[in-house]
Parts: structure tokens; C-alpha cells; sequence
């Protein structure tokens, strides 16, 4: 492993990489979940957290200047405390890095008012295969001048050039901020729970789902009394100015009534911060229900979500394997995690449940990953989603940015 301090560090050791041709593996913090920091050829793994610095905060340009090593809740405060706001916050933010966000396109629960990573991307610093560095991007709001490169680096896996640098467009801090839960006797009725507000003509910055079995994993950590027939939660989230909170709370309250078994708030403070906190902690807490699981971030249009949930569950249900769907319910991108014990379990069923699941997903015009990448685990599955002409055109382009394919090599394209 190479633990580089600057770019100069990280342009000599791809020079050389390409000299003796042998595989460059950049890594953040390691939280991929797909397997994409992984060397599984072999190769030199190259760290990035040396590269840790915030440069600048702008308030006036509304512009960060960041090392790829910084960790994304660390550059949050120091926004915050500058009354700025970088919306984009997967549920790893207080451990995964701004780098490997850009590297995989995270998104997150507020993805649903403020888009992902890549629509905060403004500029990039990039070390090429070769060792050339180059800036592709700007520092304005606006620009198009030439092909648009960043969005080309942003969620390509290390396969095309190693971020060094990065440029971030920030928003002025919303001003109050309130949380909804809302409890329902299925996913389906929370999924339309959901439609009802958007027909109402209401956009939370966050909508997030917990099924059944991600809500008993959880139960612990909201310290409240669930109702009996309760079998999913959704998570929503208002801001803006405290009258427009006020009012959105109101509506979004009485839209809910309809299929709502119970609708609590909650301002800042620790009840809401607990809301949340049970949210960042399904992953874990899944986890302690099976020893393996299989987990994939599909996204599918918004008013085929409640459909693609029931479909789910009765697949899960034919082969007698849990399912948990949980996820950025907002715009349609679930969590579908397999879990399973493999003394009891063969692997080839729940990959053939998995294989299932996307097809229903492709079928209804959906997409087999929303902000996890591709990695290792997705690539096999890549042919079903791109048709033969695109996939070839991405690995032309591949070539173009890496010709003797040193660059994370095996991921993504199968």
C-alpha cells in the first residue's frame, strides 16, 4: 500500500505504474459496498486519506476547496459553522470520505430536494493513468465550455484517473428544519403515503422508508411505542424559514391522515436527531439478524415503487428468504437487502432471488444501482441494464483514459 501526502506524490507513482505496468487501486475510507476499493487482482492499493485538507470555504462564492481524504460530516460542520450547507449526506457521511463519494456518486436521504454528489461538483483536480494532472470543470455556477469531464470522473470507480482535488458548490444553511414519522400497516400504504404528499403539491428535503423487518431491527433506537399494526415507518423531512416548516408540517399531516396509523414530529433537538440516528443505523443493525446478506440500491419511477414492494416481498416470501427494503423512498431509490444464513441457505437461491428482483426492476424502467456504484458485485448485471453499442462506447472511453488498464482494473464492465 502507498500512503501519498500531495498529487506531485500520486502523479509519480502512476508514472511509474505505467512504466512497469502494474495495477493503481485508490482508496478512501473503504465503505464501498460493492467492492470497489478492492484489489482483488492484486496491485498496489493507493490511500488517499493524507490528501485531508479543506483548502477553503468560501461564503461569498459559495465554493469549497477540498482534499479527497476529508471526511464528509467533518466538512459539514465546519460549512455549518460557517451558515453554508452541503446537502449531499449518505448514511456513512460521518466515515466515509469526499473522495470516494465523488468516486461512487453517493447520494443519500436528501437526495430527494437537493439531488446527489454530482450536483454539487464543480471542479476536479485528476491524476491521469500516465501521471499527468489535469483540471477539468470551474469554480462558477455556470460553464460550458468543452465536454463535460467532471460528471464523466464523478462515479467512475477510480477506472479513469485519481481525484485529487476537488471543487464543491455549497448552499446557504436552511434556517429550521422539523422530522415526520409516520407509521403505516404496510410498505405499500407508505409508499402512497408518500404520492399523496407530492399530489398535495409538498416537497420534503427527505422521505425515508423502513419496512417491517428494518423497523423491528431498529425498534430499539426510536424509543417510543410503535402501534400494534405498525409495518413501516417513513422518515420525512421539512426545511426552509420556520413559517414555511410550520405550514408543510400542517399539510403534510393532514395529507398523511388518510393512511397514516400515527404521525408524530419532531423539532431540532435529541427526539429528532434519535429519528435519524436509528435511520443511519439499519445497516448494522441488519446485520446482527443474519450473518450474510446480499444488498442492492435499485431505483425505480416513483409511482411504481408501492407495486415493485409487494412484488418484492412475494418473491422473497416463494423462496422463504428475508427481505428487508428500506431506503430513499423520495426518488424511488431502495435498499434491498437479502439476508440469509448460508448453513441453511444455498447462495445460488438467493442469487437467483437477486437476479429476479432486478429483472422486475429493469422490466418497469428502473436502474440496478442509484448511488452504490458497480464495483465487483454489480458487474455481472451491467449487460442487462446497457445495451451492447453503450457498453462498448464505455469501454472505449475507458481505454482512452487508461490504455493499459491499470486503473482499478476488473471493476465495473464484466
Amino acid at each position: 500500500m502507498a500512503i501519498p501526502e500531495n498529487t506531485q506524490e500520486i502523479a509519480e507513482i502512476l508514472a511509474l505504474a505505467t512504466e512497469e505496468n502494474f495495477p493503481v487501486v485508490p482508496r478512501g475510507a473503504g465503505t464501498a459496498t460493492t467492492g470497489a476499493p478492492l484489489a482483488h487482482e492484486g496491485g498496489l492499493v493507493l490511500s488517499l486519506l493524507r490528501l485531508n485538507r479543506i483548502l477553503e470555504i468560501n461564503t461569498e462564492d459559495l465554493v469549497a476547496v477540498v482534499e479527497p481524504g476529508v471526511f464528509n460530516g467533518a466538512f459539514k460542520k465546519e460549512v455549518e459553522a460557517r451558515g453554508l450547507f452541503y446537502p449531499p449526506d449518505p448514511a456513512s457521511y460521518e466515515f466515509s470520505t469526499l473522495g470516494g463519494n465523488i468516486a461512487t456518486c453517493a447520494g443519500g436521504p436528501k437526495g430527494l430536494k437537493y439531488g446527489v454528489t454530482k450536483d454539487y461538483v464543480l471542479g476536479l483536480e485528476v491524476v491521469l493513468a500516465g501521471g499527468e494532472v489535469i483540471f477539468c470543470g470551474r469554480r462558477t455556477m455556470k460553464g460550458v465550455v468543452g465536454y463535460d469531464l467532471v460528471h464523466l470522473f464523478t462515479g467512475s470507480e477510480g477506472t479513469l484517473g485519481i481525484i485529487t482535488k476537488i471543487i464543491l458548490k455549497l448552499l446557504p444553511r436552511p434556517k429550521a428544519s422539523a422530522t415526520l414519522a409516520a407509521y403505516f400497516r404496510s410498505v405499500e400504504e407508505a409508499a402512497e403515503g408518500f404520492l399523496e404528499l407530492i399530489n398535495e403539491g409538498l416537497l420534503p428535503a427527505a422521505a425515508e422508508l423502513l419496512d417491517e423487518v428494518t423497523l423491528a431491527a431498529v425498534s430499539g433506537l426510536l424509543e417510543q411505542e410503535l402501534p400494534p399494526e405498525a409495518r413501516a415507518l417513513v422518515l420525512f423531512e421539512f426545511d426552509g424559514g420556520p413559517g414555511q416548516v410550520k405550514e408543510d408540517l400542517s399539510l403534510a399531516e393532514g395529507a398523511l391522515s388518510k393512511l397514516a396509523l400515527k404521525v408524530e414530529s419532531a423539532r431540532e433537538g435529541a427526539a429528532k436527531e434519535r429519528l435519524w440516528q436509528a435511520r443511519r443505523q439499519i445497516s448494522p443493525a441488519l446485520k446482527k439478524l443474519y450473518p450474510a446478506k446480499v444488498a442492492d440500491d435499485v431505483v425505480l419511477p416513483r409511482r411504481l415503487v408501492p407495486r415493485f414492494l409487494r412484488e418484492a416481498k412475494e418473491l422473497a416470501e416463494a423462496r422463504k428468504i428475508t427481505v428487508a427494503c428500506f431506503g430513499h423512498l423520495g426518488d424511488g431509490n431502495i435498499h434491498v437487502n437479502l439476508l440469509f444464513d448460508p448453513k441453511e441457505t444455498a447462495r445460488e437461491e438467493v442469487e437467483s432471488l437477486r437476479r429476479e428482483i432486478l429483472e422486475k426492476v429493469l422490466s418497469a424502467s428502473g436502474t440496478i444501482s442509484g448511488e452504490h456504484g458497480i464495483g465487483l458485485t454489480k458487474k455481472g448485471y451491467l449487460p442487462q441494464e446497457l445495451a451492447p453499442p453503450l457498453l462498448e462506447l464505455q469501454k472505449a472511453l475507458k481505454k482512452v483514459f487508461d490504455p493499459q488498464g491499470i486503473l482499478n482494473p476488473g471493476k465495473i464492465f464484466p
